[in-house]
């Protein structure tokens, strides 16, 4: 972890982070670790044994103005398991519209049967959620997405866990079978 420790005639900041005053204890005793060249017991916590870089500036001749706020959209870094997937675009906001996603096409459920929710993740980035008996096989999420979007009744796709990824090749598999019980799955166009 890279940490910058900018010291001002009034106190010291970490990074861009608050004014810490050189005259509270707490503060103090965590100069001090960086006087003996020790990492603080604070930043030890912050990175939880990791290793951190303590870059120092120093800004004593100045009194420390607080900076202005800059928009950071993510500061932190993403990571893709597996093969690639699609991206989600849009998810429903609403409990109403979650409902209305589910009831988005016809699927018989027998109610006296265990059910499962399956969450699926269409190639063209919106999702679906629909409840399905234990039993219905993954013929039966195939003709679901067919028949909630038409429009892939002629498109070429498969249908894909997300972890561990594996493509669902055996549609004949009934849900509990092919263990994806209460999971989410994608479409892939081929």
């Amino acid at each position: 972890v890279q940490i910058l420790l900018k010291l001002w005639r009034n106190g010291f900041s970490l990074d861009d982070g608050e004014l810490r005053s050189y005259s509270d204890p707490t503060n103090a005793q965590f100069l001090e670790s960086v006087k003996r060249g020790e990492i603080p017991v604070e930043l030890q916590r912050l990175v939880h044994g990791g290793q951190v870089n303590l870059d120092m500036e120093d800004h004593q001749e100045q009194e420390y103005v607080k900076p202005r706020l800059r928009f950071k959209a993510f500061s932190g870094e993403g990571q893709k398991l597996g093969s690639l997937t699609p991206e989600i675009v849009s998810t429903p906001s609403s409990p109403e519209e979650e409902e209305k996603s589910i009831l988005s096409a016809p699927v018989l459920i027998d109610d006296s049967m265990p059910a499962t929710k399956i969450q699926i993740r269409l190639a063209d980035g919106s999702r679906l959620i629909q409840r399905f008996n234990q039993t219905h096989r993954i013929k039966d999420i195939r003709d679901f997405i067919i028949q909630s979007r038409p429009a892939f009744a002629t498109t070429d796709f498969v249908l894909v866990t997300t972890f561990p990824n594996k493509e669902l090749t055996d549609e004949s598999l009934t849900l509990q079978e092919a263990d994806i019980l209460n999971t989410v799955i994608l479409q892939q166009l081929k």
